[in-house]
């Protein structure tokens, strides 16, 4: 029998190898002892799982020092050689219960799941961690598994075992330090958590699972045991290869795109419904999720996520998102998400001192706490983590089947003293500002992806002078396909508040962009972080009257959509939104009742065409052969005029921008040849809202004066407030 000692430290969650007590064990004369923990019983037998005969009855012990029933329950079996196939029949206050025992299974992770885990290289982690659906001798159950390598005891609580943490612990793999069981039963859709004593013999408030590849509704935390999702797999091109495509990005946060009549939260069928085929009637190439891993509070709209490997459920299961991007796919449509890999918030559920000691983040606060936002940061440099998040990266795309991954706040990742003060970081080893780790994680999750999913994008959310942000880590970079272009935002956007009358003496701030514009394969993004917290909405910050305000918006489209560079606009710019963003609510759909409004989501709808079709407006995105200034400095008349070039070198499109609401008659510009320059675009069109002035039938013809320091020009007339397209035919 075992000893009293040993029963009083399972009873009360203190043991910490329940594997070499419970189940069927040989004592040293080699008699067979059954054991079990069934706190609550009456009695347990054990029975033949073939015939269903009772084998044996088991005893229940006392916990020592007391005359408590411990629902510890032992018996020596006889007659029976190790391993048999048993059952435990548990009578109950309220019933009989026969379940299998989850102490006659074998371990969970095979032993090179232990070996790659333990080093820190297991392309795959989510395949191993996590709660898995399985069969295993022909008994069906969930195979848990999570790391926690400081606990003293860790156990699986959930709604199949009362949530009592001495029901079900789980047996310590040392040499990865990963816990591991297989729950006979517990099937699709179980809730669960873990419930972790710490070194010290403190018990942890319950952690959801790192790995659960679902949870439960906020408030609720709890994990939710579902089947990974596998989509099927696309043929297509490499990322590389595609940088040269049209890439016309529609950014949405889900919660407040469009709500249904009830007011609540869009689930994904009525997105699969609505927001898709809105975003393919206007033309967009993609379309970007702001994140959407589960997390707790609404207000971060999910910039603070704690299940990275969990879908939300705010908008249904995990496989209505898997359905919501193969529908992507049917309609021509890639779909990028938004990946915080840079910080996690505090809540006591989450990552946060997982198994009592920081596990997943630093313990000095100095590397492992962003001042600005009260989240955590991982510590990249531990090999257990730096596995967790680069699994996750290619989990998304495998599993879920999505295209591009943009990586949210990369700035505050590859920098130690981000947002602080001297005396609030911890300088790297060679005594620098750079986080060396985590420029070794970006590289490392950039060269995985290019190995394993060769047809997907990485996008990088940078906003310092970083080099080489887009370039391949052999060249040095950080192995992002694109960069958002952060620079060229502000100054474009600073730009447009001022009044035409004042912006001679702002020109620079379009023309800036272009002496950088080749560094990096950029994305020009007018993202959510511009219409909120203050900021206004696009159409508000744009300078002058309510016609103004619409012209000047129509204008920086057209200039945006011309400028080398992929696009991305975040959703409401495209019909021109009065209000800032509010994520608790819908966007102002009842706009689009108003012809301004209206004109607006046309021109998009037509910017993204004539992107789409004009291999001249996005061949050549980064490198100067693609582009060409044809006036650049006419600051008096805030007009700009430049050339964009394919690779067919022979077909040409001049781009010309007019920032004052002044109609320019006999505007010369210097042309690439003769021929006729037809107008494809124009932003002051009566479709979209304009004053409709333009060039006779839309065709100006070349006439050998020089200008521009090229032998052929055009006289153009220049609306007020508007950009021309003009593609040379000859």
């Amino acid at each position: 029998m075992l000893s009293k000692a040993e029963v009083t430290s399972l009873c009360r969650g203190e043991h910490g190898d329940p594997f070499a007590i419970l189940g069927v064990h040989a004592d040293s004369k080699d008699r067979l002892w059954l054991r079990t923990l069934q706190p609550g019983a009456r009695s347990v037998s054990a029975i033949d799982a073939d015939s269903g005969q009772e084998l044996v009855e088991l005893t229940q012990r006392k916990i020592e020092g007391s005359n408590e029933a411990s629902g510890f329950f032992e018996a020596s079996i006889l007659g029976r050689s190790q391993p048999f196939n048993y059952r435990l029949r548990i009578v109950w206050p309220g019933g009989v219960q026969e379940v299998d025992d989850p102490y006659r299974f074998p371990t969970v992770l095979g032993e090179l799941d232990v070996w790659l885990l333990a080093e820190g290289s297991h392309l795959r982690p989510y395949e191993r961690l996590g709660a898995h659906l399985r069969t295993i001798d022909g008994v069906k159950g969930t195979a848990f598994a999570v790391w926690a390598p400081d606990a003293q005891r860790v156990s699986v609580v959930g709604d199949f075992n009362t949530w009592d943490g001495r029901r079900h612990p789980m047996r310590l793999r040392r040499e990865c330090g990963v816990w591991e069981i297989f729950l006979p039963g517990v099937g699709q859709g179980a809730c669960y958590k873990y419930e972790i004593r710490s070194a010290d013999g403190q018990v942890l408030p319950l952690k959801a699972d790192p790995y659960g590849f679902a949870a439960e509704l906020r408030p609720s935390t709890a994990s939710v045991v579902s089947a990974l999702p596998q989509i099927a797999r696309r043929a297509t091109v490499g990322a590389g290869d595609k940088l040269g495509a049209p890439v016309s990005i529609y950014e949405a946060h889900l919660g407040s795109w469009r709500r249904p009549d009830d007011g609540g939260l869009p689930n994904w069928q009525f997105l699969t419904e609505t927001l898709i085929p809105y975003v393919v009637d206007l033309g967009f190439t993609h379309l970007e999720l702001l994140p959407i891993s589960e997390h707790p509070f609404d207000g971060s709209w999910g910039y603070q996520p704690l299940g990275l490997y969990a879908p939300t459920a705010r908008f249904g299961s995990p496989q209505g998102f898997c359905d919501f991007v193969a529908t992507c796919h049917s309609a021509g449509l890639e779909i990028i998400i938004d990946w915080v890999p840079a910080h996690f918030p505090t809540d006591e559920h989450g990552l946060a001192r997982f198994d009592g000691r920081p596990l997943y983040e630093h313990a000095d606060p100095r590397e492992g706490m962003h001042q600005d936002w009260g989240t955590l940061i991982y510590n990249f440099g531990r090999r257990e983590v730096f596995n967790f998040l680069v699994g996750n990266a290619l989990f998304w795309i495998e599993h879920y089947g999505v295209d591009g991954l943009r990586v949210d706040a990369v700035a505050s990742m590859l920098y130690r003293d981000y947002s602080r003060e001297a005396g609030q970081w911890i300088p790297n080893i060679y005594g620098g500002r750079e986080n060396l780790e985590a420029v070794h994680f970006l590289r490392r999750m950039n060269e995985v992806l290019g190995q394993e999913c060769p047809g997907a994008s990485t996008y990088a959310e940078e906003s310092t002078a970083w080099p080489s942000v887009s370039r391949p880590p052999a060249m040095g970079g950080l192995g992002f396909h694109y960069k958002w272009n952060m620079g060229w935002m502000h100054d474009v956007l600073d730009y447009m508040t001022h009044d035409p009358v004042h912006r001679r003496y702002h020109h620079n701030q379009l023309t800036f962009g272009l002496l950088y514009a080749f560094t990096e394969n950029f994305v020009l993004p007018l993202s959510h972080d511009e219409v909120v917290h203050g900021k206004g909405s696009l159409l508000s910050k744009m300078a002058g009257d309510y016609w103004q305000k619409f012209a000047n918006l129509r204008a920086l489209y057209g200039f945006m959509w011309a400028h080398p560079g992929k696009k991305l606009l975040f959703m409401g710019g495209e019909f021109g939104q009065w209000n800032e963003w509010n994520a608790e609510a819908s966007l102002d759909w009842m706009l689009l009742g108003f012809p301004q409004h209206d004109g607006l989501r046309a021109l998009i709808r037509d910017l993204n065409q004539i992107y789409r079709a004009t291999p001249a407006l996005h061949e050549i995105d980064f490198d100067h052969t693609g582009f060409e200034w044809i006036s650049a400095n006419d600051s008096d008349n805030s007009v700009l005029a430049f050339l964009r070039r394919g690779r067919d070198r022979s077909s040409a499109m001049v781009c010309v921008c007019n920032f004052t609401p002044v109609v320019r008659e006999n505007y010369r510009i210097g042309v690439p040849g003769p021929g006729v320059y037809l107008e494809r675009l124009n932003t002051d069109s009566q479709y979209y809202g304009g004053s409709n002035v333009g060039n006779a039938f839309g065709v100006v013809d070349a006439n050998p004066i020089a200008a521009h320091g090229r032998d052929w020009s055009i006289a153009l007339t220049l609306p007020p407030l508007a950009t021309v397209y003009l593609e040379w035919a000859r």
